[in-house]
C-alpha cells in the first residue's frame, strides 16, 4: 500500500466466511429426517433422543441423547438442558479424537442449545411479561388493525446477544464514560496458541485449531489471571473500573479489548 509516497508493509488476511451455523425457520421444525426401512419418511426433532446417534453414528452407538423425559436426580438443579448433557461425560473422551467432525458436532449442539433457549422465551412470553413493552403498547393503540401486527415475539434482555442484552450494556458502558470520563488505557489481550496449556494438553500431531474447547476455556483462565493482575496486584497502578469484551477474528484465535480507568 503507497500513501504520501511512502510505501507501508501491512498484512492482509483472506476473505473468510463468518458464518458457522444456519439455523432455519419453523417450516417444519425438524432438521432431520429418516426413512424407516418398510417405507416412508420421518422427521427427527433435535430434542429427540435419538437425534444424536443419528446424526453423528460414530459418535454415539444407539444411545439416547438430551430429550425433555430425563430424569432428574440433582436436588439442586431445577431442570436438566442440552447445555448439562453435552458439556460433560464421563467415559473414555474420544470426541476430541475426530478432529473436523468434532466442530461440526460443538456447532450442532450450540445451535441446539440456542434453539432450545429461544423456544422457551418463545412458549413464556407471559411470564416474561412481554405485553408491557412500549412500542408493543404504542402499535396496539394506533389506528390500524391489531390483526395485522402478527404474533410478536420479544427477545428480553436476558437472552445474551439479542438487542435488549446489548442496550443494557452499552447503558452501562456509558454510565462509565459519564462518570469517570474517557478511559485512560486500550488493552488488547490475544490468544497464544503456544501456551503451555494448550500445547500439553494437545495430543500428539494434533494442531490447536481442532480443540476449539481448550482454546476457549485457557484464553478464559489467562483473562481472568490477567484482570488479576491489574486489580489486585496492581501492575500498572490503582484502577478505578474496567471494560473488556471478547471477539473472534475471521472465528479464529480469540482475543479482548480492555478499556482501563486509573487513579490520578
Amino acid at each position: 500500500m503507497q500513501t504520501d509516497g511512502l510505501t507501508v508493509s501491512i498484512r492482509l488476511q483472506s476473505p473468510a466466511c463468518n458464518v458457522a451455523a444456519v439455523i432455519h425457520g419453523e417450516e417444519h421444525n425438524s432438521r432431520f429426517v429418516t426413512r424407516y426401512r418398510g417405507g416412508g419418511l420421518r422427521r427427527i426433532s433435535e430434542t429427540h433422543r435419538s437425534y444424536d446417534c443419528l446424526q453423528y453414528p460414530f459418535f454415539f452407538h444407539t444411545e439416547d441423547g438430551y430429550h425433555f423425559k430425563i430424569p432428574i436426580y440433582q436436588a439442586s438443579s431445577d431442570s436438566m438442558t442440552t447445555s448439562k448433557t453435552v458439556s460433560w461425560r464421563g467415559e473414555f473422551n474420544h470426541l476430541h479424537r475426530c478432529r473436523q467432525l468434532f466442530l461440526q458436532f460443538a456447532v450442532d449442539m450450540a445451535a441446539k442449545m440456542e434453539s432450545e433457549r429461544l423456544g422457551f422465551i418463545k412458549l413464556n412470553q407471559s411470564k416474561l411479561r412481554t405485553d408491557s413493552y412500549i412500542h408493543l403498547r404504542d402499535g396496539m393503540r394506533s389506528d390500524g388493525d391489531p390483526r395485522n401486527l402478527g404474533k410478536p415475539c420479544i427477545l428480553p434482555s436476558s437472552y445474551t446477544g439479542g438487542p435488549r442484552y446489548m442496550h443494557e450494556r452499552t447503558q452501562d458502558a456509558m454510565t462509565y464514560v459519564r462518570d469517570y470520563g474517557r478511559p485512560d488505557l486500550f488493552v488488547t489481550f490475544t490468544c497464544n496458541p503456544k501456551w503451555v496449556e494448550i500445547t500439553r494438553e494437545l495430543f500428539p500431531g494434533q494442531p490447536y485449531s481442532h480443540r476449539s474447547d481448550l482454546i476457549a476455556r485457557v484464553f478464559w483462565l489467562q483473562l481472568c489471571k490477567l484482570m488479576d493482575l491489574i486489580h489486585k496486584a496492581q501492575v500498572i497502578g490503582r484502577v478505578k473500573c474496567h471494560m473488556y469484551t471478547v471477539e473472534w477474528q475471521k472465528r479464529g484465535l480469540p482475543h479482548a479489548h480492555i478499556l482501563l480507568w486509573l487513579n490520578d
